[in-house]
């Protein structure tokens, strides 16, 4: 398989087999994307990210750690209190794609206007071929 550095090495995420989309899948996830935008903030615990990240259930903000922890996105640390205190943080990976979450995150924020103008445009021209 020829390769590019564009192409990021020896991965090719636009080839079906690539096992690098397993990692995009993790990362274009809308609730992954909101967890490393909270913690491109500051560390915090798992209630603390739960209540940062409104509508994320406990089961898929656990899963989504576990995984981001296992893919060397996110650290934990276990801080010896009674009860014990469980602390999650950026990696400094983590904080290299947490800035292109991020600028994502602020790029639809700001276009939102635009694409509902796009899509109310789209929705009356499609009714008026169907009529």
């Amino acid at each position: 398989m020829e390769t590019t550095v564009e192409q990021g090495g020896p991965w090719n995420v636009y080839l079906r087999n690539c096992p690098c989309r397993d990692v995009l899948d993790l990362v274009a996830n809308k609730w992954t994307a909101l967890m490393l935008g909270a913690l491109a903030r500051h560390s915090h615990r798992f209630g603390e990210l739960r209540r940062a990240v409104d509508g994320i259930s406990q089961k898929m903000l656990t899963q989504n750690l576990r995984q981001l922890e296992r893919d060397g996105l996110v650290s934990r640390t276990v801080h010896p209190t009674t009860p014990p205190t469980v602390e999650y943080a950026l990696t400094d990976m983590g904080t290299e794609v947490a800035a292109y979450l991020t600028a994502l995150s602020t790029w639809s924020q700001t276009n939102f206007d635009r694409i509902l103008a796009s899509r109310e445009h789209y929705d009356e021209q499609t009714a008026q071929l169907s009529r």
